[in-house]
């Protein structure tokens, strides 16, 4: 089932995702995303779905695949699990980001803290952004953490370290077919190093009219 790009922003403007919260959107083929951490220090969990068949979605396991990487940055490829090339990035001036780590859940949480509370998460904010449009949360898979600082050792233990990014830091994606994309700023401590911060994004069809 494909999506109408009627709904489109009307204007080119910078949006604000708040902390611990989450958006969605429709970007189409061609289209220019910039995600910028305007404080420093914050991560933004992105996924997305082809807008012209929701079956088809982000997949970290082909991205890292065909990119022989782990780490993406520049000149990198995000790719569907059916191997259709998503989104290219095109700058990056933090450098680091993470495609290992599924976005926090409440069940995460709760895991880790051995209790029941509440505690809100990406996926969570994921499943709110995303559920306009139909999307079953159990579609959800592993997000691209931009700004996500995780080391792997060379036994292979995964470490969250604070995130490289500065005030001011983004990665610019360009969309490689029309897609639907859901952006969080992220609600783990950990990843934050230890607050909770906004996430900026702007769409554009030319890069002269980005800030």
């Amino acid at each position: 089932m494909g999506l109408s790009f009627s709904q489109r922003r009307p204007e080119i403007k910078p949006y604000t995702i708040p902390p611990q919260s989450g958006a969605s959107f429709l970007l189409k083929k061609d289209e220019y995303l910039k995600i910028t951490d305007p404080l420093g220090q914050q991560v933004a969990d992105l996924f997305c779905f082809n807008a012209d068949d929701l079956s088809e979605s982000l997949s970290s396991g082909r991205s890292i695949d065909y990119n022989d990487q782990i780490f993406l940055t520049t000149g990198h490829r995000l790719y569907s699990q059916r191997s259709t090339p998503l989104l290219e990035i095109l700058a990056d001036t933090c450098g680091r980001h993470d495609f290992l780590m599924t976005p926090c859940s409440l069940r995460m949480f709760q895991i880790i803290a051995g209790n029941d509370d509440y505690h809100p998460s990406c996926h969570e904010n994921l499943c709110k952004a995303f559920s306009p449009h139909g999307i079953n949360p159990d579609h959800i898979s592993t997000t691209f953490n931009i700004f996500m600082n995780v080391t792997v050792s060379p036994e292979g233990k995964l470490e969250i370290l604070t995130p490289k990014s500065k005030a001011g830091d983004f990665i610019l994606f360009k969309a490689l077919t029309d897609l639907v994309i859901g952006l969080t700023a992220c609600s783990h401590e950990e990843s934050n190093n230890g607050t909770f911060k906004p996430i900026n994004y702007q769409i554009a069809t030319s890069l002269k009219d980005l800030n």
